[in-house]
């Protein structure tokens, strides 16, 4: 098995390398692809030292398996057809192929064998709030059909790469010494702040994020249920977190949804709100979460799942439950969801 990332000095490529180590992913050989600005850069990885090369048009990707490709939309585009052309399968983190009806779009706890018909060899990874949301949602969906859904996202500075993660804790700092701070990543300072716009505004007053949201669960889902979206961009350094409003066709009691959530794979369920104010160690709650009443995303940073708490009744409408959940957007929301795609299709015998 040999593997590639396109973008390995990005905060995802980075954490490609962690995941494939961390889940002892089966491969063989590597090869590491970056731009101009990356190559040359040396990475170690399970002991071995790696250079990153220049991504140019060629053969390089013909003995290529699969490739995990995080290096933005216009780079999947220019280079697709050179990743693909000799049967690499293209595992693609950015939104180029999204929408399109000859790339499935995968979240492997929702709809795995999707990945299984790829016309074009490109399987696209959803957008992070997506993936955590669709995940919380698809053991709902299997108690009863929900028909609307609400979301606030809570997004960290992560959803904008590593450079913005690094201008928010350098503001911090700035403010903590009386400086005034550099804004570049954002469009508003970050820091003691939320901005309540991720991505640009479209004509009917949602921005583009908020969009992707609506379009892609329907994909993922394969259901006709409309997701309204507000996505905030917080001061959170790598976690996103979502407050969910959902209405199903049947009721759904509290806990059966609770129930639902324990037993989801991918979800963890804290929803113990008699912990409120409970005094725990704060080290070992950050591994262990042991004490939480709920999930936060101080804790949810570096694990795997998606954890959900808050759950209960939506008192504004019938048939309707809410949910708070928090997971780490670089992990589930990008690099893990790409790497599970993968170790799919190794599982089902449908890598070439």
């Amino acid at each position: 098995m040999k593997v590639a990332i396109v973008g390995a000095s990005g905060a995802v490529g980075q954490e490609f390398l962690r995941v494939l180590d961390e889940r002892n992913f089966p491969l063989d050989e590597l090869v590491l692809f970056g731009s101009t600005r990356s190559a040359g850069t040396k990475y170690t990885f399970r002991g071995k030292e790696y250079e990153v090369q220049l991504l140019k048009h060629g053969d390089d990707f013909k003995d290529v398996d699969i490739a995990f490709t995080s290096a933005g939309a216009g780079t999947s585009k220019e280079f697709c057809e050179d990743i693909t052309k000799y049967g690499a399968v293209m595992i693609d983190n950015s939104s180029a192929f999204r929408m399109d009806e000859n790339v499935p779009l995968v979240v492997p706890e929702c709809n795995a064998e999707d990945a299984l018909v790829r016309p074009r060899g490109i399987i696209a990874n959803p957008n992070c709030t997506t993936i955590m949301m669709v995940v919380c949602l698809q053991p709902i969906e299997k108690l009863s059909h929900i028909k609307r859904i609400h979301v606030a996202s809570y997004q960290s500075a992560s959803g904008a790469g590593a450079a913005a993660m690094a201008e928010l804790q350098q503001q911090y700092k700035q403010l903590a010494n009386d400086e005034q701070p550099e804004v570049e990543k954002f469009a508003y300072q970050l820091a003691y702040n939320v901005i309540p716009q991720i991505d640009v505004f479209q004509d009917n007053g949602y921005t583009k994020e908020e969009m992707k949201m609506f379009n892609e669960t329907k994909k993922i889902m394969h259901t006709d249920a409309r997701c309204s979206a507000m996505c905030v961009r917080i001061s959170s350094l790598r976690a996103h977190s979502e407050a969910v409003w959902i209405e199903t066709e049947e009721p759904v009691s509290v806990e059966a949804a609770k129930e639902a959530f324990r037993n989801a794979e991918g979800v963890t369920l804290i929803d113990d709100i008699a912990k409120v104010g409970a005094k725990a160690n704060p080290d070992a709650s950050k591994e262990t979460m042991e004490g939480l009443p709920y999930p936060m995303p101080l804790y949810t940073a570096g694990k795997d799942d998606v954890y959900v708490g808050r759950v209960r009744e939506d008192l504004a409408g019938d048939n309707g439950l809410t949910f708070w959940l928090s997971g780490d957007q670089i992990k589930k929301g990008a690099a893990l969801n790409a790497v599970q795609i993968a170790e799919y299709l190794i599982k089902v015998g449908n890598v070439k």
